[in-house]
């Protein structure tokens, strides 16, 4: 069990936890909740041992292991497999235990002592799923989004994104009592999200999660813990549950409550109007629930300090766009362009709300930047509606902001840029008053974007574009950086934005509150979803075990191919060359059936001796058994490894 009981925590001169006591009980997965700076992140410092209380008595079973995501960017050119291993702290430490006892066997194999320690040393890692490590570590890569072939590939070769996912894998590989994970979503896809949540379902151990995904919270979490005002609070049930029950606090407290009631109408307002425009679409009773969901939290979505709103556009076209037969992918110098995707025939008409989705590297975001004009289509037509004006909110649009220069030097450039016919709205203060209702206040209008966290660049970009006056929105992995109150407050403005929305997005609460209907970008081309995002990660597992099934399947045809192709010499070739071919192919092939042979000597003298270990034996035998079977795993090793280069020999002469 952990406990904090009278716990005092500060930063600085600033006491984060003032008298918090809590239990967390083993086998509970907890969701630690509370708004960016309330101090989730430094309650986790406390759980892993980096920051420490400063009052009070805080306490976590000394014999639980930990596990939690590095932070750090990996820079290793180990392979992606051998660094998830790695993750697996019991294997490594008994991984070189075992070296160390070898050795001292090796230079004195007659002491009694040593052998029974050489023997602890193999049962020891034998427990710890020696056999099975690789596939373990596999298993994890391959769910959170790798292709097969990237198994072995350096860590190096990767992107950002990716290595993140491979310390995620590292984490979840390291046997655990207590898992820790801070924002593990951020860099998930939505087919890995769900795989990582069945994942975490079954974890057995107590796991503390902070994250902005409320869906994510919902389905992987049991309790909430909840950070404000410098107290802890620990609910039943997961962040729906919490959401609910505070609610129910505010609404009791009637003073308070009463001072909500503008933001709550407010709220009522768009709840109302767009209840009455829900069709009987799967879609869109899955938005409708979402807004009943607003509408039961009403005081609880108005306490959030920081709400803003699209203004009308200008004017509408309709269609917005209409694409014709395009083929959309990348240009590439001094070779053919990349297609992504082909044939595709869409329009956008106006007041859509469209659900991108689609696996990670399907081409969401090739189509969205295409629609933008961040890149050309390849072929066909992208013909626009008079006066579209796009408003683009791209994955990477926080790194495009320049570090050095503030909100304020940012909103008077992109004035400059665009151009206006109200001047006023243009002049410092007007935009120091527009900036304000994006909570960039007082000095923080002149302080570096460089100095800020993900979050406040993220308002930034939401700031600039709200200033555009869009009539359509292109927003890609928009909430990455938010928190819960301000992806609320985009749900909200999104809701009562008056013209079209198209959104890519992994977080599911955003896609149901706002999206009526969904588009699927997969195998090259974008086609309608017709079902709800419950029937979409349906479509993902069934997708992915198609996957599977059809590796297997290519796997079989490429054996049989080369067997028939040794077994079939080419029918042109004369008599000299299939002599010549005959005498090259039987030294290899009665290579390949000795190694052949021998594998299955070893592997039916593996079998004997593990069963062998298993049963009682004097220290000295068990000694001997064990470097037995070490020798034996090493040499089936060289064996495959000798079997793989000489079928790979065979395939290339009968090729």
């Amino acid at each position: 069990m952990i406990t904090l009981k009278n716990v005092i925590l500060r930063r600085s001169a600033k006491k984060l936890l003032d008298g918090a006591t809590v239990n967390l009980n083993p086998g509970e997965k907890v969701g630690l909740v509370g708004r960016n700076g309330a101090g989730k992140s430094s309650l986790f410092a406390l759980f892993n041992g980096s920051l420490h209380e400063d009052d009070g008595d805080f306490y976590v079973p000394k014999q639980w292991r930990m596990a939690q995501v590095a932070q750090d960017m990996p820079e290793t050119d180990e392979s992606a497999t051998d660094f998830v291993v790695g993750g697996d702290t019991r294997l490594t430490e008994l991984r070189t235990t075992l070296a160390a006892i070898e050795d001292a066997y090796e230079a004195n194999p007659e002491d009694a002592d040593i052998g029974m320690e050489l023997a602890h040393a193999y049962t020891d890692l034998a427990d710890a799923g020696e056999h099975d490590a690789v596939p373990r570590a596999q298993a994890l890569i391959l769910g959170l989004g790798f292709k097969s072939h990237e198994l072995d590939g350096p860590v190096n070769s990767f992107s950002g994104g990716w290595r993140m996912r491979l310390q995620l894998a590292r984490a979840l590989m390291c046997p655990s009592d207590l898992l820790l994970l801070d924002e593990p979503t951020n860099h998930l896809d939505l087919d890995a999200l769900v795989w990582l949540e069945a994942w975490l379902q079954k974890y057995a151990g107590t796991m503390i999660v902070i994250s902005h995904d409320r869906e994510f919270l919902d389905a992987v979490t049991n309790v909430t813990l909840h950070i404000a005002n410098a107290q802890l609070t620990r609910y039943g049930g997961n962040y729906s549950a919490f959401e609910t029950l505070r609610a129910e606090q505010m609404a009791l407290q009637q003073t308070a409550f009463s001072k909500q009631q503008d933001k709550i109408a407010h709220l009522q307002k768009f709840i109302d109007r767009f209840k009455a425009k829900a069709s009987k679409a799967k879609q869109a009773q899955s938005r409708v629930k979402a807004l009943e969901r607003m509408e039961k939290v009403a005081p609880l979505l108005a306490e959030a300090d920081f709400t803003f709103e699209f203004k009308e556009p200008g004017n509408i076209p309709n269609p917005m766009l209409s694409i014709t037969h395009a083929s959309f992918g990348y240009e590439i110098e001094d070779a053919e362009p990349k297609t992504i995707l082909r044939g595709v025939s869409r329009s956008v008409l106006a007041g859509q709300r469209i659900g991108i989705l689609g696996a990670n590297g399907q081409g969401k975001s090739t189509l969205v930047k295409t629609i933008a004009r961040e890149m050309g289509a390849l072929a066909g037509e992208v013909t626009e509606g008079k006066g579209l004006n796009i408003g683009y909110f791209a994955q990477q649009e926080l790194d495009v902001l320049r570090p050095q220069d503030n909100p304020l030097e940012h909103m008077v450039r992109m004035a400059r840029e665009l151009g206006s016919a109200v001047k006023e709205s243009t002049g410092e203060q007007a935009l120091r008053g527009f900036l304000g209702s994006f909570n960039f206040s007082g000095d923080m209008v002149k302080q570096p974007v460089g100095t800020m966290s993900g979050g406040e660049k993220a308002r930034l970009v939401l700031a600039m574009m709200v200033w555009q006056r869009p009539n359509l929105l292109l927003l890609d992995e928009p909430t990455n950086h938010l928190d819960l109150a301000t992806r609320e407050a985009l749900a909200v403005a999104l809701n009562e934005f008056e013209g079209t929305l198209m959104l890519v997005s992994h977080d599911r609460a955003l896609l149901r509150s706002v999206c009526d209907e969904f588009w699927l970008v997969g195998r090259g081309v974008v086609t309608d979803f017709d079902g709800d995002l419950d029937d979409y990660q349906r479509y993902l597992l069934d997708e992915a075990k198609r996957q599977r099934e059809e590796a297997k399947i290519a796997v079989r045809e490429a054996e049989s191919a080369t067997a028939a192709a040794a077994a079939a010499p080419p029918a042109k070739a004369s008599a000299q060359d299939r002599q010549q071919r005959s005498d090259q192919l039987k030294p290899i092939k009665r290579e390949i059936a000795q190694v052949d042979e021998r594998l299955a000597a070893a592997g039916t003298e593996r079998t004997a001796l593990e069963a062998r270990l298993a049963q009682p034996l004097p220290s000295a035998e068990i000694a001997e058994a064990g470097k037995r079977l070490k020798a034996l795993n090493d040499e089936i090793g060289r064996l495959e490894e000798r079997w793989l280069a000489l079928s790979d020999q065979l395939e290339a002469l009968v090729a």
